[in-house]
């Protein structure tokens, strides 16, 4: 059967610093749990056992496996977004009534002209490897789309095409990013962020955001914790996990900050851009200005807002030298994207501007149900979940605080609901009228919150706010 383990602590307003390499490895015998500054920790769990085997058919003789691993690979934690999508779908494959809200994925099915593109690759055998950084007519496509959609203007070989915006942006942060160098990354955060500073042997230095400035990095605090070794920031708008867009105005205050260092370089992940609404509108970092465009590293793609998660389709838009220190990453990784998912891809930017018709009625069914779920939430009580940063203007997220809620008894089960791992575990193994999956805010460095993802039916959210409507009656006095 399985079971909810959430342990992690959020990472709020501190430098979070790897181990430093050596030519030692990191052994399974050392302590599974360290300190990451004044406010945080991290357990690796329990070490790998060390297995055994025959040495010969005909010897009864073991060895042991050195099961150590690199201290950085050891050093990561488990990315909790897909460890919960995972968990909701073998308890509802074991037959409990769970619904999730977990995943970052469109419900919506690929639009049906790019699904018949990929097809039709498949048909005419566009089966064969793909050049390493992305065909010509994606490149050339992703291209006119810059320039178009984000008045930002690149050559072909500027474009890294990649398996997912994932890829893309790792491939950035390591292609830039070494020992010594400072990440830096605002809470509420995506969850991989912190990781990838990491694995790339660098420091993410999370730095709080508040409701009150909407989850928003403001420059003054950006200002504050900018050092000689701060390399690069990181800026996802619209936001995952908090729906949040930085206005134009927003944008050229901090690009002000950031072009007041001397090696500050910007990574503006826009994989949400076409997920926003009226009168939000989505502005790139690098559009700003000839000099923001020199220190920005554009990562866009295709899953948010094609609905084509399962395609594995994103990109990078960098100035050359960062171009090419991303393909040759990986060209010695995974080599080029899916030649399939590319022919896919072209026809996706042939749908219109910003995705046209297809995707203007999927952003219209996501308002639609943003205002559902915001109406649900004021609904419940505010003394225990509030979504008191205001209304998402962007993305298919809300992040509301939960943090009235500690301290709480749930009545039915007389647990004492101490943090949001125990509010979403709750939820989570709630019996009546079901359970519901979302994702700890710690996740996201937000440790008195808690994310719900509305890109579901209609049907599915109104039993999941039902159920978390009840969770959060169920609630006695703290």
């Amino acid at each position: 059967m399985a079971s909810l383990q959430l342990t992690s602590k959020a990472h709020t307003g501190v430098t979070v610093t790897p181990p430093r390499r050596s030519s030692a490895r990191a052994h399974t015998s050392r302590s599974p749990c360290r300190r990451l500054g004044r406010h945080a920790s991290v357990c690796v769990g329990a070490s790998a056992s060390s297995s055994s085997s025959s040495v010969s058919a005909s010897s009864s003789s073991t060895s042991s496996v050195d099961t150590s691993l690199n201290a950085f690979v050891a050093s990561l934690k488990p990315s909790k977004t897909v460890a919960l999508t995972d968990l909701a779908r073998e308890l509802q494959n074991d037959g409990k009534d769970i619904v999730s809200l977990t995943a970052g994925e469109p419900d919506f099915d690929t639009p049906p002209s790019v699904a018949h593109a990929g097809i039709q690759a498949i048909k005419s055998g566009v089966t064969h490897y793909a050049p390493n950084a992305g065909t010509a007519a994606l490149r050339s496509a992703i291209v006119r789309k810059l320039q178009t959609e984000n008045n930002l203007t690149y050559a072909p070989s500027e474009i890294v095409v990649s398996n997912g915006a994932k890829q893309s942006i790792w491939q950035a942060v390591l292609a830039t990013c070494g020992a010594g160098d400072d990440v830096i990354i605002p809470a509420p955060y995506w969850t991989s962020y912190p990781e990838m500073a990491r694995l790339a042997g660098a420091n993410p230095v999370v730095v709080e955001t508040t409701a009150a400035d909407g989850y928003k990095l403001t420059p003054d605090t950006l200002r504050s914790v900018l050092t000689p070794s701060s390399r690069v920031l990181i800026l996802c708008t619209p936001s995952n996990p908090t729906g949040a867009v930085y206005s134009e105005d927003e944008l050229r205050a901090l690009a002000d900050v950031v072009l007041s260092h001397d090696r500050l370089l910007v990574l503006s992940d826009e994989i949400y851009e076409h997920v926003m609404y009226a009168p939000a509108t989505h502005v790139s970092f690098g559009a700003l200005s000839e000099e923001a465009y020199e220190r920005t590293m554009t990562v866009n793609g295709f899953s948010k807002s094609f609905a084509m998660t399962g395609w594995r389709m994103g990109y990078i838009a960098a100035p050359q030298h960062f171009a090419t220190a991303c393909a040759r990453i990986q060209s010695q990784t995974t080599s080029g994207a899916s030649s399939i998912a590319q022919e896919a891809a072209v026809a996706a930017l042939e749908l219109g501007p910003r995705g046209g018709k297809v995707v203007e009625e999927m952003v219209a069914a996501f308002l639609k149900r943003r205002d559902y779920c915001v109406r649900r939430l004021s609904e419940m009580p505010s003394n225990r979940i509030s979504l008191d940063y205001g209304i998402p203007p962007g993305a298919f997220y809300l992040l509301p605080t939960i943090s009235g809620s500690f301290g709480c008894k749930h009545l039915p089960s007389g647990e004492i609901i101490k943090d949001a791992d125990d509010f979403c575990r709750g939820l989570l193994s709630q019996s009546d009228p079901g359970g519901l999956a979302v994702v700890p805010g710690d996740a996201f460095g937000s440790a008195d919150t808690l994310r719900i993802s509305y890109a579901a039916s209609d049907e599915l959210l109104e039993q999941a706010m039902d159920r978390l409507a009840r969770y959060v009656s169920d609630l006695g006095e703290c």
